[in-house]
């Protein structure tokens, strides 16, 4: 039988400007998509609308374009897809796979709730409490789930026990905001994506998606996380810890350091090309075997 076409995508946040970090995932994902004649598409994640940083997205879009990529199709805005999410999450509740929950994150930490690896680790105490959608947030029963895992194409297995890793997680919150694990698995189901590239911080969060895909009947997409591109402090690279704007008049000098940290081939002279032929010789060079994974760096 013939293969599925590849379709990838690249999923920023317009909460500022892209950054230094942001380009290294952007070209990971452009040349793993494009080396396999596949589509790459955009989704702007802008389900967090407080997060929201009015004319990042159009900055972000016109990043992309000057650095050299090329998008397929119409980009996906999350903040259109709210009714969409809603039917989902009324779904899980109608079927009896989320439930209403009264418990804040003080109240977690007044009852003293242990720490895990993707957050405070959720008790159940709401379980079986039977509490209305109005004003409360909304969780996921994990209590039967046990350990998931799959195979991370750079990382190799990957897996994690979530009742013990963090419990009945939240997939709406209570201000009606719905939370990213549910957002980004039906925004993968609509787009038809079969291959994610993102960031090693999700890792383990994979898991919790390979759950909502579980419970939706969705077909999962094969994952390919890269390392983190960090400051000097060894803090993950981000608009919080203070990673600046990409600067344009060093844009062919960005790009290939983003393809040395990703260990790809570079050749002599290519400081004087423009960024569409780096871009190109990216793709028809791209071996995602060659990135650099640091020892322990997993999540």
């Amino acid at each position: 039988m013939p293969h599925s076409p590849i379709i990838g995508r690249f999923a920023p946040t317009p909460s500022g400007p892209l950054h230094f970090g942001s380009l290294v995932t952007a070209l990971a994902s452009y040349c793993h998509a494009k080396s396999q004649q596949g589509q790459w598409l955009i989704r702007i994640e802008d389900v967090d609308t407080p997060r929201v940083v009015e004319g990042s997205v159009d900055q972000i879009l016109d990043d992309l374009e000057f650095f050299g990529f090329e998008w397929d199709g119409e980009i996906l805005y999350q903040s259109d897809q709210f009714e969409r999410y809603q039917v989902g999450l009324r779904q899980l509740l109608d079927q009896g796979y989320a439930y209403a929950c009264e418990c804040s994150r003080r109240t977690l930490r007044t009852a003293k709730a242990k720490p895990g690896p993707l957050g405070l680790i959720y008790p159940g105490t709401c379980r079986n409490k039977r509490l209305g959608q109005a004003s409360h947030s909304v969780r996921i029963n994990t209590e039967s789930i046990g350990t998931l895992s799959y195979q991370d194409q750079l990382y190799g297995d990957v897996e994690i026990n979530i009742p013990e890793a963090v419990g009945d997680f939240v997939i709406a919150r209570a201000d009606g905001i719905f939370a990213y694990h549910l957002a980004v698995v039906l925004d993968d189901e609509l787009q038809n994506l079969n291959q994610i590239v993102r960031g090693a911080d999700l890792l383990e969060a994979t898991c919790l998606h390979l759950y909502l895909y579980r419970l939706f009947g969705f077909s999962a997409p094969d994952y390919l996380h890269i390392p983190l591109v960090r400051n000097a402090r060894g803090d993950k690279l981000s608009k919080q810890t203070g990673a600046t704007a990409l600067d344009k008049n060093k844009a062919s000098a960005l790009l290939i350091s983003a393809l040395r940290i990703l260990g790809q081939a570079t050749e002599a002279g290519m400081q004087q090309a423009n960024t569409a032929e780096i871009v190109r010789h990216a793709v028809q060079s791209w071996d995602y075997h060659r990135i650099p994974v640091p020892k322990g760096d997993i999540y």
